[in-house]
């Protein structure tokens, strides 16, 4: 009787890579999709890899980008979400490849970009184990791409938004490659969550993603978080002062990652507020695409009129930025104005129109929906009203609202919480207890299941199961214990 082979290979452009069998499938880590970015190169478009020759060995993760540690929000554990942190080694433009069974050939191919506000994370977290992908035969796809100053500081003598040019390089060695491992070429759909679904926005409004991609998730991001370039100026400086030295990719290329990577924590304090804008992620990142007009706008004018786009956010969003830090119980009338002041030109104002929106809510309920609206909900429904302005019945509304019981039950429907339901990960035993993202209570037991089949049909055929989204009626399905259309 033969038996497949446990270690099979797959031949690429730049090589042939060794894999590892499982019963869903086959697992493909580490796989280089562009050059290691080294010296100069950090702040260079990124460059094809040089092939090599024999066989390279797929089967153990390998190096993730530059970043500061961050494995926790305040008392909440979230080492789930960011993962190792940074594993040493420059060769890290990689991704990760999850394959289907060879009867699902050519199966819809789903590529996932990583959150972590611009700084940190990678594609190695245990939360995106793609396994459940191939199970249900879709070749998931994860990317590791540039961070921090590498990646996204405005620099004179560099091109903005590196980070961003590596998941165009690595849908460009996916559209030449994915065939190989069953994957089909014709039908791919990029998401991504938080700092990688703003980082979708942008490849969904950019003109050098035409052809690459064919459907699009936005979990939890917005088309209005991108930095004008007098703001990131406000960055560029500030990398500047405290290095001592012109901010400049010349005079920053014989740095250390080490170096550079040291720099992130004192950016925090950087006022992005100008005269003409207000920072458009509410001061949680130094870091963000740089653009002369948002995503949204692009949109609007027509960017992606080829993309089907599924679009959301979480009901309680802000809860993540506010509970695990004490900051959501005894909210004050004054916490109130200083939040509405990041983003609202006249605070009291704002504090009164959600006041009236939402009649009887406590100062902590008015605090989070203010948090949640000004980083997410809003440049989530304007996202979702320009592409289905522009391009009718293809756009999809979500909104999550399965509250975890964490933090005493004060963690709710936050930023990051529908993560494991789209991956059919909430078995994971870090994501359980008071400290953890899912809390203690067990979720419903086919949500999971559910909103994971959701999505793949959504990267199969277009449609979610649930009417578009239109722009004189705005309604969206509400995911929970049971699914409403509201």
């Amino acid at each position: 009787m033969a038996f497949p082979d446990p270690s099979p290979n797959v031949s690429t452009t730049s090589g042939t890579v060794r894999g590892r069998r499982h019963a869903d499938g086959t697992t493909f880590l580490g796989v280089p999709y562009a050059g290691a970015p080294v010296g100069a190169g950090r702040f260079a478009p990124p460059q094809p890899h040089e092939p090599w020759n024999g066989v390279r060995d797929a089967t153990r993760q390998g190096p993730t980008a530059p970043q500061p540690r961050r494995d926790s929000f305040g008392a909440l554990d979230m080492s789930p979400y960011f993962g190792p942190g940074w594993i040493h080694g420059d060769d890290y433009l990689t991704l990760n490849v999850w394959a289907p069974e060879p009867r699902y050939s050519p199966a819809p191919v789903m590529v996932f970009v990583h959150g972590g506000g611009f700084v940190a994370g990678s594609s190695h977290c245990e939360l995106y184990d793609g396994r459940g992908f191939a199970r249900d035969g879709v070749v998931l796809i994860t990317v590791n791409y540039r961070l921090g100053i590498p990646g996204f500081l405005h620099l004179d003598d560099a091109p903005d938004n590196r980070g961003m040019l590596d998941i165009l390089a690595a849908l460009h060695w996916i559209q030449d490659n994915v065939a190989a491992f069953g994957g089909d070429p014709a039908n791919i759909t990029l998401f991504g969550q938080s700092a990688g679904a703003i980082l979708v926005n942008g490849v969904l409004a950019d003109p050098a993603a035409q052809g690459l991609i064919h459907r699009m998730i936005v979990q939890s991001g917005t088309g209005t978080g991108a930095f004008t370039p007098d703001q990131a100026d406000r960055v560029t400086d500030e990398v500047g002062r405290q290095l001592r030295r012109p901010p400049t990719a010349m005079a920053l290329a014989d740095l250390s990652d080490e170096e550079l990577v040291a720099v992130i924590p004192q950016l925090g304090s950087v006022d992005l507020r100008t005269r003409d804008a207000f920072h458009p992620l509410g001061g949680i990142t130094p870091f963000s695409l740089v653009l002369d007009r948002q995503p949204a706008d692009a949109i609007a004018a027509g960017g992606g009129a080829e993309v089907d786009l599924l679009i959301g956010s979480n009901t309680e969003e802000g809860n993540l930025y506010l509970a695990p830090h004490g900051r959501l119980t005894g909210t004050s009338d004054e916490d109130l104005l200083l939040t509405a002041a990041q983003s609202h030109p006249h605070p009291s104002v704002l504090v009164q129109e959600y006041r009236s929106r939402h009649p009887g809510a406590s100062n902590p309920e008015l605090h989070s929906a203010i948090v949640s609206d000004a980083l997410f909900g809003n440049g989530t429904r304007r996202t979702a009203t320009a592409h289905a302005t522009a391009h009718p019945a293809r756009t999809f509304l979500y909104e999550f609202g399965w509250r975890s019981d964490a933090l005493e039950g004060r963690l709710g429907a936050a930023h990051t919480i529908e993560l494991p339901f789209v991956f059919d990960n909430v078995r994971l035993p870090g994501l359980h207890g008071p400290q953890a993202l899912l809390g203690s209570a067990p979720p419903p037991a086919d949500l999971a299941e559910r909103m994971h089949r959701t999505w793949i049909r959504f990267a199969t055929t277009g449609d979610p199961g649930w009417p578009p989204h239109e722009t004189r009626r705005p309604r969206a399905m509400h995911i929970a214990g049971t699914w409403t259309w509201q």
